[in-house]
């Protein structure tokens, strides 16, 4: 689950990290009364769910109120495009007003989750800002990391030595130590994915301070938080993605135009990139997990069709807990239900495999059964091209 920097920065604070003085505004009055606030000169930042919004246009230095305000009419609607949205873009519906600071130094901080060891990292650079990504590409030697030991957690020696080598000393280099250890005691107790300062500021008046904040939940621990579901700015994820959470359904959107329907994630990717290898484009992720319902997978097919850019459906089920004939008479019943004439290829194996495929032979729909993963992909992808069979 993400929130805008604005929340991430009011968490933050709570644990005594410095952040620019900052208002959020929902309309472009708002903007120009923040701004006066701030002085005149401040920053003007538009709040989605994506990094790179400097490079997109979305934030600007304001040297007068009147000057903000027609920064927000501009902003406001937009669809911001960055390398994290997609081609769609994200619409700017908040815009967070900062006081400017004067920067002497810019680093890059964050503490997130390594599924290799299953531990948190923290990871660190003197070379902070908006190119962060090239830095790590073209010197990776540039980019300091530390897993941390879970059963001893962040010691203040190993929050020392990154400092240290972040080039910091002196009072500097202790007021590091204090925020690398109150950074990790925000991942533990709100249940962070990830949490990322970029930049971390030295200021010219001698102070460390985040001046951009990303804070991502672990969705499996929100039920420890009532507050997260508050945060969330629904106007940011796709509408399919917010039906498909009613249904426990881990669904998200992608730019192809074959639909999937596939039990387990670990299938799931794997059927993705078997579609990519036969020449085919997916248009969504979507798990309906191992144990789901007739009712589940029924849900699951009308969320695909409900996308406009799917023009197949690639159905990649193994019928463990999950029983063939049960996912066949949820795809058929969908399927009835919206006049679905849109090809569809299903690559089906397990329990009552035969009495599944019996079904969709029976059903009337524009169905064919994929031997394999192999030849169900590279037949939907046929269907699609208008190859004979």
């Amino acid at each position: 689950m993400n929130i805008h920097e604005y929340q991430a920065k009011e968490i933050l604070n709570t644990y005594g990290i410095p952040i620019p003085r900052g208002r959020v505004a929902l309309t472009s009055d708002q903007v120009e009364r923040a701004a006066k606030m701030m002085g005149g000169r401040c920053v003007v930042k538009a709040q989605i769910y994506a990094g790179g919004r400097g490079k997109a246009g979305g934030v600007r230095l304001i040297h007068h109120p009147e000057e903000a305000q027609e920064y927000g009419k501009e902003l406001f609607g937009r669809s911001l495009v960055t390398k994290q949205t997609g081609p769609h873009g994200l619409k700017v519906r908040r815009i967070l007003v900062e006081e400017a600071v004067e920067i002497a130094r810019e680093f890059y901080l964050s503490i997130t989750l390594d599924r290799e060891s299953s531990r948190y990292v923290l990871i660190a650079s003197a070379e902070g800002g908006m190119d962060i990504e090239d830095v790590a590409g073209k010197s990776p030697e540039k980019i300091l990391t530390l897993t941390i030991d879970p059963f001893s957690g962040l010691r203040p020696f190993q929050a020392r030595k990154i400092a240290l080598a972040l080039g910091l000393a002196g009072t500097i280099c202790e007021d590091c130590v204090e925020l690398i250890l109150n950074l990790y005691r925000v991942c533990l107790d709100k249940d962070c994915a990830l949490i990322e300062i970029n930049p971390l500021v030295v200021t010219k008046a001698g102070w460390l301070m985040a001046m951009d904040a990303k804070i991502s939940f672990d969705d499996n621990a929100i039920y420890r938080h009532r507050e997260y579901p508050d945060m969330m700015d629904y106007s940011q994820l796709d509408p399919l993605e917010i039906n498909a959470a009613k249904y426990d359904l881990a669904y998200i959107k992608l730019s192809g135009s074959i639909g999937c329907l596939v039990n387990g994630a670990g299938l799931a990717m794997a059927t993705l990139d078997v579609l990519k290898e036969c020449g085919g484009e997916p248009a969504n992720f979507l798990d309906v997990g191992g144990g789901a319902t007739r009712e589940k997978v029924a849900e699951a097919f009308r969320i695909i069709l409900q996308d406009c850019d799917v023009k197949g459906i690639f159905v990649n089920i193994f019928g463990g807990i999950m029983r063939c004939d049960v996912i066949a008479q949820g795809i058929i019943e969908a399927a009835e239900a919206v006049g679905c004439t849109l090809p569809i290829v299903v690559r089906m194996d397990g329990s009552n495999v035969e009495e599944g495929k019996t079904l969709l032979r029976e059903s009337g729909l524009n169905v064919q059964i994929g031997n394999n993963l192999g030849d169900g992909a590279s037949r939907i992808v046929r269907m699609l091209s208008g190859e004979v069979q």
